[in-house]
């Protein structure tokens, strides 16, 4: 199913530009988004109510002919880049050949994603092409809302993150206690990067990759994005944060669970009780209409009436609920929409991760984390792992 470029169009017409222009490899989420293609080099992609996509050589062009969506496909030689490299030297030629390929769709302004190489839009500037910054990110936006392809996705993709937690869960369940707490497994310390590989080569093995996850242990834990390092120990939490990326169709997932080896202290058993209820009542708030501003104070309200700090009651603090209550998730792991201060109308098709949480240094940190989408009628929980902190 191909996007819905409605907005865009909308976009460019209340700007007056011609073409909404990108310049960049596909890790850049809103080229692969609006190009369809993937590609490992920078290539440009045109829009003007179709798709043009241009390359600097022809490595990419024939597959770009057969995988793309894209309504034309071109490269720099189409536009006689030998000759202009000839008059205006290799830099020069540039900006002339990405002037022609505009001209050759009659587009003389364009608007460019945020982050868009100042070169080429000097380049655009000096051959008399306007060029306006798309300080809003018109396509980020878009993307926001997912179809129901996409949401299949993101679905597929956590149903993996699923099989890798519960990896990593079953580590921690069999590792036996040695005298100085430590948790073993294998006749070894069982460590964070031990627990961590587990959950990568699950991954894998079911289609997903990541570059990093967070099996964080006791003080480590207190820092929400502290990766974490070396022994576990029982009778401390240990959060898992897993956020993998299926490699086919480069949509996320992400799910956090937090376990302890053991008897939990009567803090940390208190801290997961409270925020289990944060999570229902996030969940309780979360549906089309409601802001993201909604959400997040819900969370807040079960916590501070519990006691405990946020950063709503206090911003500086450095304790307590000390980050927001979910994020967009698809083809980057944080995106919009926000479940934040800052949040804005939750809409049919957002996919988001609800996921309170505390810390402290001296007790560690507790977080849950699912993954839902907004449906015309509330949401659906697309995560399907138990809640439960005592392995």
């Amino acid at each position: 199913m191909d996007p819905d470029f409605a907005k865009l169009d909308a976009y460019l017409d209340e700007t007056d530009a011609d073409g909404y222009l990108i310049d960049a490899d596909s890790t850049d989420s809103d080229q692969y988004y609006l190009a369809g293609f993937d590609a490992p080099d920078p290539f440009l992609t045109l829009y003007d109510g179709e798709t043009h996509l241009l390359f600097p050589r022809s490595l990419e062009f024939g597959r770009a002919k057969r995988e793309s969506r894209a309504d034309s496909v071109e490269r720099y030689v189409d536009f006689d880049h030998a000759e202009l490299v000839e008059e205006h030297g290799t830099e020069g030629a540039v900006s002339h050949v990405l002037a022609g390929f505009l001209d050759s769709y009659g587009v003389h302004s364009v608007a460019v994603p945020p982050r868009f190489p100042l070169r080429t839009a000097d380049g655009l500037r000096d051959r008399g092409v306007e060029v306006t910054p798309d300080t809003d990110g018109v396509i980020t936006e878009i993307r926001a809302t997912k179809t129901d392809e996409e949401i299949e996705h993101v679905r597929a993709a956590q149903r993996a993150n699923e099989a890798a937690m519960a990896a990593a869960e079953e580590l921690l369940r069999t590792a036996s206690v040695a005298d100085e707490g430590h948790l073993w497994f294998d006749a070894a310390p069982l460590t964070s990067e031990r627990v961590k590989e587990e959950i990568e080569v699950t991954l894998l093995r079911h289609g997903c990759s990541l570059d990093e996850t967070i099996v964080a242990c006791g003080s480590d834990a207190a820092d929400p994005h502290d990766r974490g390092s070396g022994p576990l120990t029982a009778g401390e939490p240990v959060i898992v944060d897993i956020f993998p990326r299926d490699k086919t169709t480069k949509y996320h997932a992400d799910m956090t669970r937090t376990f302890c080896k053991g008897e939990p202290t009567e803090t940390v058993a208190e801290w997961y009780d409270l925020t289990e209820r944060a999570m229902d009542a996030a969940f309780e708030a979360l549906e089309p209409g409601a802001t993201g501003e909604d959400v997040h104070d819900a969370v807040c309200d079960v916590y501070e009436a519990a006691g405990e700090p946020t950063l709503r009651s206090d911003d500086r603090a450095e304790t307590g609920f000390i980050h927001s209550t979910g994020h967009g998730v698809g083809l980057d792991v944080h995106e919009l929409p926000r479940l934040s201060p800052s949040g804005g109308e939750l809409e049919p098709g957002h996919v988001v991760t609800i996921e309170p949480g505390l810390y402290d240094p001296e007790v560690g940190g507790i977080r849950i984390e699912d993954i839902a989408v907004v449906t015309e009628d509330g949401y659906e929980n697309l995560t399907d792992y138990e809640v439960s902190l005592v392995v």
